[in-house]
C-alpha cells in the first residue's frame, strides 16, 4: 500500500510492524514503513520471532524511558527545591528586618534603619529570587502547553506524539500541578493590576490593564 511521507529526507514515522515512532528516510511511495528492527518480521511463518522481538524491544524502550524520567524528575525538583530554598530564607531575612523597623519605629530610628544597605539588599535579593523562579515556572508553563494531554484524543499529547513515547510530557508530568498552581496565582495578580510573572503570551496578560509584570 503506498504511503504518503515525503521522500528523500528524514522524517519520523510509525512502524507498521512494531508501532515504534522511528525515522525513516523513503525513496519511493511504495517502500515499506517498517524499521530495519522488523525487516524480519514480513512474512506468515515468522509471527513467533516477530513477537519475541516486540517484547524485548517495548521492554527496552521503556527501561530507558524510565531511567530518563526519573534523572529529568530529580533534575527538577533538585532546581525547584534550591529556588524554594532560596526564597524562605530570604524572606526570613525580611521578616527578621521588619520586625527590627517596627520596633525601632518608637525610638525614631526608622529613616535610618529603612536606608541601611543590609535591609535594601536582602528585599532586592527577595525581588531577584522571585524574578528566577518566575522565569523558570514560566518556561515549564510553555513547555506544558506544549506537551500535555489531548482532549480530543486520549492517550495523545498536544505535539501530536502518543503520551507514552514523549519525553517531554513525561519530564513535566510531576510538576504540572505546581505549574498550574503558579499560573493560577500569577492570573490574579494579573487581573486585579499588580505585578505577576506570567509571559507576555499568557492569554491572561493580554485581558489584564494596565499590564504589570516583574
Amino acid at each position: 500500500m503506498p504511503h504518503a511521507y515525503e521522500l528523500h529526507v528524514d522524517v519520523a514515522a510509525q512502524c507498521l510492524c512494531c508501532l515504534a515512532t522511528r525515522s525513516f528516510r523513503f525513496s519511493s511511495p511504495s517502500d515499506q514503513v517498517v524499521c530495519a528492527l522488523c525487516v524480519n518480521h514480513l512474512g506468515t511463518d515468522k509471527s513467533e520471532r516477530r513477537d519475541r522481538e516486540h517484547v524485548r524491544m517495548w521492554a527496552d524502550l521503556l527501561a530507558d524511558q524510565q531511567v530518563n524520567h526519573q534523572a529529568e524528575v530529580e533534575r527538577l525538583d533538585a532546581a525547584l527545591a534550591a529556588e524554594s530554598a532560596t526564597i524562605a530564607e530570604l524572606r526570613e531575612q525580611s521578616a527578621g528586618l521588619s520586625a527590627v523597623v517596627a520596633g525601632e519605629f518608637a525610638a525614631g530610628g526608622v529613616r535610618e534603619l529603612l536606608e541601611n544597605d543590609v535591609v535594601r539588599r536582602a528585599d532586592r535579593g527577595t525581588e531577584l529570587a522571585n524574578r528566577r523562579n518566575d522565569r523558570t515556572m514560566a518556561v515549564l508553563w510553555r513547555l506544558e502547553r506544549l506537551h500535555h494531554e489531548n482532549d480530543k484524543k486520549n492517550g495523545a499529547c498536544a505535539c501530536g506524539k502518543p503520551v507514552i513515547s514523549c519525553e517531554e510530557f513525561r519530564a513535566i508530568e510531576p510538576e504540572r500541578r505546581s505549574i498550574r498552581e503558579w499560573e493560577a496565582k500569577n492570573v490574579a495578580l494579573a487581573a486585579d493590576g499588580q505585578r505577576h510573572g506570567l509571559p507576555a503570551e499568557h492569554p491572561a496578560v493580554a485581558a489584564s490593564a494596565p499590564r504589570r509584570r516583574f
